[in-house]
């Protein structure tokens, strides 16, 4: 971020034909150090800063989790960045929204076998669809964030590229980022090469949060136990069921399918001599069916809500398919695969080679054969 990458002629480091006092940018800051630096580093070069801080859920009985997004000492934390920069902060209370758009959906999700990721809804819903129109409402011309992500200029007008720090890339959690949201979001972390460096602008600002350390839950499910939130969220949903082989010998009871998740090995509870994995969750039966490993290898996903950012309309597809790659989960690296619309919103995803522990609930983020454009993604289903 000392040198914004490609600067257009005649352009300030965000793309706008006037100066930075002229062009007013909303940073969505969640009291975090990547966020911080990119509302300090933009109030540096003179920028019409605006931050905000969302309250996405009930703070106080976040504030005795430590490292949760948001939570009341992120919210100080954020207030005291905005203070030091010299530019104005508010919190806006979106807790209602959140609940709806994010928690609730989490949670039927999981009762329903899936392995959701809400943190994808929370992008996809709060911050790029609510808090963007916001920063509309305010006359922002662009709303940054501190996601490790690049936005490029192409032929056809912003592409999303995967971060240069490819331990820090978050692309598979911003697929569902629409064009109209893209050409009016920045993401100035994208090109830096590692953490460290966001970590040394932040010491250079003299900011309060330079040493922070990253948040590793997802916000609301506290030390990472989605079951128990679960079952807060819907009381007696951990209903006792059996744990049933694929050959349909039945193994043993569990106590609520929302304790597993597709290819869980560990505290399964059942002997048998061979390990077990989980291979399927049934909640309509309740049951939980383990298998050999082999058992979880596919090569055919079926894919819908498909947000597309390739160039060209989604079905106007060459003959037999697009060939890219994809991520089924985000810790693991593209894999080239085809994948074939059934509509505009739906496709069959074929990979060139087996994975396993592809589960419902989870993304399938597209990748153009070279691995770094994103051209969108969409949620693996039952079919």
């Amino acid at each position: 971020m000392h040198a914004a990458p490609t600067l257009q002629p005649g352009r300030n480091s965000l793309g706008f034909a006037k100066s930075p006092a002229e062009t007013r940018v909303l940073v969505a800051m969640s009291g975090g150090v990547d966020s911080s630096v990119v509302a300090a580093q933009l109030a540096r070069e003179g920028y019409d800063v605006v931050g905000i801080t969302l309250q996405l859920y009930d703070h106080g009985a976040a504030l005795a989790k430590k490292g949760a997004c948001c939570a009341g000492r992120d919210i100080h934390d954020a207030r005291r960045v905005a203070e030091e920069m010299g530019f104005p902060h508010y919190v806006l209370d979106y807790e209602n929204r959140f609940q709806e758009a994010v928690i609730d959906e989490f949670a039927d999700a999981y009762l329903a076998g899936a392995t959701p990721i809400p943190c994808i809804r929370c992008n996809e819903r709060v911050k790029f669809r609510d808090l963007l129109e916001t920063a509309k409402e305010l006359d922002a011309d662009c709303m940054a964030t501190g996601h490790y992500i690049q936005r490029k200029m192409g032929a056809q007008g912003a592409e999303l590229h995967r971060a240069a720090d490819p331990q820090r890339d978050q692309s598979y959690f911003l697929f569902s980022t629409q064009q109209e949201q893209l050409d009016y979001l920045r993401f100035p972390l994208g090109h830096l090469k590692s953490k460290e460096e966001t970590r040394a602008l932040a010491r250079e600002f003299g900011l309060v949060v330079a040493d922070k350390p990253d948040s590793q839950d997802i916000c609301f499910v506290p030390n990472g136990s989605y079951a128990a939130v679960i079952e807060k969220l819907r009381p007696g949903a951990a209903e006792a069921g059996e744990i049933v082989h694929l050959d349909g010998r039945v193994l043993g009871q569990h106590q609520g399918v929302i304790h597993y998740t597709i290819g869980q090995r560990r505290g399964l509870g059942v002997g048998g001599g061979e390990p077990f994995y989980v291979v399927k969750l049934d909640p309509d039966t309740r049951q939980v069916i383990v298998g050999p490993k082999e058992a979880l290898s596919r090569t055919t996903i079926p894919v819908k809500e498909i947000n597309w950012l390739g160039d060209g309309g989604f079905e106007a597809c060459p003959e037999g398919g697009w060939s890219v790659e994809v991520k089924v989960r985000s810790t693991r690296p593209p894999r080239p695969a085809t994948v074939r619309p059934l509509s505009s919103t739906t496709a069959e995803v074929e990979l060139l080679a087996a994975e396993e522990g592809i589960a419902p609930g989870q993304a399938c983020v597209f990748y153009a054969p070279e691995g770094e454009r994103v051209l969108g993604g969409g949620w693996i289903h039952k079919g």
